[in-house]
């Protein structure tokens, strides 16, 4: 779970001039960025929140709390943040809450810290950070710093065009991304989680397994790969939690390129067989569907899709659980590019 060298090492983990143990640095400055519309239960977040407080300030660290209800409030108030000297940013949210902060703090020496209260918390359990906000928050005041690699995607976005954003846990083209796209209203705020699962299993059934084509290298390989496929992963973390748990084996934040995951069939039945694998912890040669690492992948359209230009052929790209927008894509790696806090090794709150 990335908790150290030692557990790494343990773990047999590769580590590839990334994932860093950086020297112990005290926290003195502080800006929580709170979410109100990640996860629910407003009025508990809100306790939490002020127990928070009442942590960081007895540790003597200036802490100041902003709300961030959208992407683009998120971005100013860590902008802002930053300006201010603070040497930590909370994300207090999920994956979601986390990748927008991301986009400020990238390539900055300012160390980014998880409260996790969102609907998925995927890069709090690949930390090994407790479930409970307030131990999550000693964790981080105890913390060391660690820097990591982020993936990239450029993408175009939903009206066309061309875009970029770098992801923390994961980005994805297919199946995964048009889930997300069937959810880009207020849905996924007002149910959740039953949201993704009741969407995710009509999708499984009904929708139309649109082929697209990627190409990429082995990682330390100039050899190309090209495939035809239905869906396509970028996992970066090893440990997702809850059901999931280790959905890309060999994926880690201590490495400096990105786990594939690519389907070439369109059998619905090894999709479900592949995700029962890691969810049973066994994961299983599901034929047709592969993995890799490579350092840049490059995804487009089929010729096929291409000269039909229906939209029902458009193929959605998405990171970190968030929509994004559609192919052509690229993903690459950003290496050395965010500090995070994690919890010291052999820590028991």
């Amino acid at each position: 779970m990335g908790e150290g060298i030692s557990l790494m090492a343990m773990q047999g983990v590769a580590v590839e001039s990334s994932g860093k143990i950086q020297s112990p640095k005290p926290m003195r400055k502080a800006a929580l960025l709170y979410n109100p519309d990640s996860g629910r239960r407003g009025e508990r977040r809100q306790k939490q929140l002020n127990s928070v407080l009442a942590l960081l300030q007895a540790a003597k660290i200036e802490t100041e709390l902003f709300l961030a209800e959208s992407a683009a409030l998120a971005a100013e108030k860590a902008r802002q943040a930053i300006a201010d000297g603070c040497d930590t940013v909370f994300a207090c949210g999920g994956d979601g809450t986390i990748h927008n902060i991301a986009q400020v703090l990238v390539n900055t020496p300012v160390a980014l810290a998880v409260l996790p209260m969102g609907t998925a918390n995927a890069l709090a359990h690949d930390l090994g950070l407790p479930r409970n906000v307030v131990a999550a928050a000693k964790a981080a005041v105890h913390g060391v710093r660690r820097r990591i690699g982020l993936g990239r995607i450029q993408y175009d976005d939903l009206e066309g065009k061309p875009s970029s954003r770098v992801f923390v846990v994961a980005a994805g083209a297919g199946v995964d991304a048009h889930l997300f796209y069937k959810l880009y209203s207020a849905h996924k705020q007002r149910l959740g989680m039953t949201a993704y699962y009741g969407q995710a299993w009509k999708l499984w059934f009904n929708h139309p397994m649109t082929r697209f084509r990627i190409e990429f290298a082995d990682t330390g390989s100039e050899e190309r790969h090209q495939a035809v496929v239905t869906e396509m992963l970028a996992i970066r973390i090893r440990n997702f939690g809850g059901v999931l748990r280790e959905l890309a084996p060999g994926a880690s934040l201590d490495r400096n390129d990105i786990r594939l995951v690519y389907c070439t069939t369109a059998s619905r039945t090894a999709y479900l067989a592949y995700v029962a694998g890691t969810m049973l912890g066994r994961p299983w040669k599901v034929p047709g569907i592969d993995l890799a690492y490579s350092e840049k992948v490059a995804l487009g359209y089929t010729v096929e899709s291409t000269a039909s230009g229906a939209a029902s052929a458009r193929v959605y790209v998405e990171a970190d659980g968030e929509l994004l927008g559609r192919l052509p894509a690229e993903i690459t790696m950003v290496p050395d590019a965010l500090t995070v806090m994690a919890p010291p090794v052999n820590y028991n709150p």
